[in-house]
């Protein structure tokens, strides 16, 4: 499975993105996907994931309440949508599928990764 991460930009905080990950291949709809990000310095951090059917999410805490993660499995593609973007919200964002149907927030529970997609949020 090929991930495509795009949607990333260059924004002022308080505004919206909106992020797509785009599958290669139709098992894409089995599997859940997640959200993670890595800002410079930093570790890779979780901050979302949605399950196979949509019907479970799961959010960082840090971005509760402003990002939503969805999916639309007829399009093999995911979406996070951002409001409210933070300067700290700034770092590359990856797209991940993972190994079961389920949310899960570990990296270690994904096995293809998306080349990720830039965001950087000025104050």
């Amino acid at each position: 499975v090929q991930l495509q991460a795009s949607g990333g930009g260059l924004v002022q905080a308080g505004d919206s993105l909106r992020l797509s990950c785009a599958a290669s291949r139709r098992t894409f709809s089995n599997n859940a996907v997640g959200w993670f990000r890595q800002a410079p310095g930093k570790e890779r951090e979780f901050v979302a994931a949605i399950s196979w059917n949509g019907y479970m999410k799961d959010y960082a805490d840090s971005v509760k309440g402003r990002f939503t993660i969805s999916r639309d499995n007829a399009k093999n593609t995911v979406y996070l949508q951002m409001n409210g973007l933070k300067p700290e919200d700034t770092a590359v964002y990856y797209c991940a599928s993972a190994l079961s149907s389920a949310v899960t927030t570990t990296a270690r529970g994904y096995r293809y990764w998306g080349q990720g997609t830039l965001v950087t949020v000025s104050s």
